[in-house]
């Protein structure tokens, strides 16, 4: 069985760089219990989209090159298109729109296999087969 893996979105990326609590509680915890810890380039590419936006441009793209590569980043390749393809359908047929980041984060979560998806976006735990955590809600020792 591959290693365990907690995929970050990007609520969860910029409490990981800002160090908030419980989530940083809860950093500390899966890292000490040697599971993997990591975003997606669908999540980079949102979070440098906001940072253009941002009043704080160059200093916050600084911040968020140091905190990804203090992460692994896994690429949307094959096989994530493969599952965007089959949560996109089903969310459609199910008449549940969803935002294309969020699918896509959910692509590569289910392809990686053995992956849970670290967010505070409820809409994610409608997709069959991911798993789902937020670890900003009270720190619990399930890792």
């Amino acid at each position: 069985m591959a290693m365990k893996r907690f995929l970050f979105d990007s609520n969860a990326v910029t409490s990981f760089i800002n160090r908030r609590e419980p989530f940083s509680q809860r950093v500390r915890d899966t890292r000490l219990a040697g599971f993997a810890l990591g975003t997606c380039e669908p999540v980079v590419v949102e979070l440098f989209y906001g940072l253009e936006l941002s009043q704080s441009r160059d200093a916050n793209i600084i911040r968020l090159n140091h905190g990804l590569s203090r992460l692994c980043c896994w690429p949307f390749d094959r096989a994530a298109s493969r599952e965007y393809g089959r949560i996109a359908a089903a969310l459609r047929k199910q008449g549940r729109p969803m935002q294309v980041i969020d699918m896509m984060l959910a692509a590569v979560a289910v392809s990686l296999g053995n992956c849970t998806v670290v967010t505070t976006d409820s809409d994610l735990n409608t997709i069959d087969g991911l798993s789902v955590e937020n670890w900003d809600a009270a720190h619990t020792n399930e890792a």
